[in-house]
């Protein structure tokens, strides 16, 4: 059998594979850049992703030139660029949650005179898009992550997921933040259990020493839970004996928001 042209010439692998795997690498690197890690050496970030120091460089290299990171000579470390945050200051303008909670956060925030936070999952922890804080009132769009299992916006939002993610967001660790955080997975577990029951989450000081926040979840159009309301204040502010009551305004106005998303049950 005689062989054809396509039998001969070896195929081309797939640009389309190519790019996809030059952009997950992207998404590597950026995933190695926290609150708490602000700065990174080209060593740091070659453990953290495993990619050799080569491929590091080179990916490097090509963000600093589109603007996804800087670069401080001086100390040879790396930065998010601000090319970043203009990308997210679109993300967040056509974000629907962002536009529907903003009258909300800010009248939770007059009727209960607490900060309030607007959260969203994704998919590990909960990313803050939203605050007011209580004193002055200041009302600010911004991008924060807070812990899922810690935070009443965190846990919130992971009692309503799927087993595989509550598994996901375990496997990575349930670091301790206070005395009080839960850190073992079955304790975690029963607690996401009475959230579904109650339909409001509690943090007790669990992410930050002394401080007391209620949290409930918010529904898109199709049911799922995807993002939560939550207020705060100092515990001596909100005794336990008044959870419940406030857990009924955060509910009430997280559900607007569910509502304004197209929500119906």
């Amino acid at each position: 059998m005689s062989e054809t042209t396509a039998d001969i010439v070896p195929k081309k692998p797939a640009r389309s594979d190519e790019s996809l795997k030059s952009l997950t690498k992207v998404s590597r690197v950026l995933d190695c850049f926290s609150t708490s890690r602000r700065a990174l050496s080209l060593a740091e970030i070659c453990s953290d992703t495993g990619f050799p120091r080569s491929t590091t460089h080179r990916l490097l290299a090509a963000m600093r030139e589109v603007g996804f990171v800087e670069q401080e000579r001086e100390r040879d470390t790396y930065r998010l660029g601000l090319r970043l945050f203009e990308l997210g200051s679109v993300v967040l303008a056509n974000l629907e949650l962002n536009r529907e909670g903003r009258a909300i956060v800010d009248a939770l925030h007059r009727l209960t005179g607490r900060a309030v936070h607007l959260a969203v999952f994704d998919g590990l922890r909960a990313v803050v898009i939203q605050r007011t804080e209580a004193e002055p009132m200041l009302s600010t769009t911004m991008v924060e992550n807070s812990p899922a299992h810690c935070t009443s916006v965190g846990k919130a939002i992971l009692a309503y997921q799927a087993e595989e993610i509550v598994d996901r967001v375990m496997a990575a660790g349930l670091e301790r933040y206070t005395e009080t955080t839960i850190t073992d997975p079955a304790a975690l577990t029963a607690e996401l259990a009475q959230t579904r029951t109650r339909g409001y989450a509690v943090d007790n000081g669990e992410h930050q020493p002394g401080l007391r926040c209620v949290g409930a979840p918010i529904r898109n159009q199709s049911g799922l839970v995807f993002a939560a309301l939550s207020v705060s204040a100092p515990a001596w502010q909100t005794p336990v004996t008044e959870v419940d009551e406030l857990s009924q305004v955060v509910v009430y106005h997280a559900n607007l928001i569910s509502q304004r998303l197209g929500y119906t049950r």
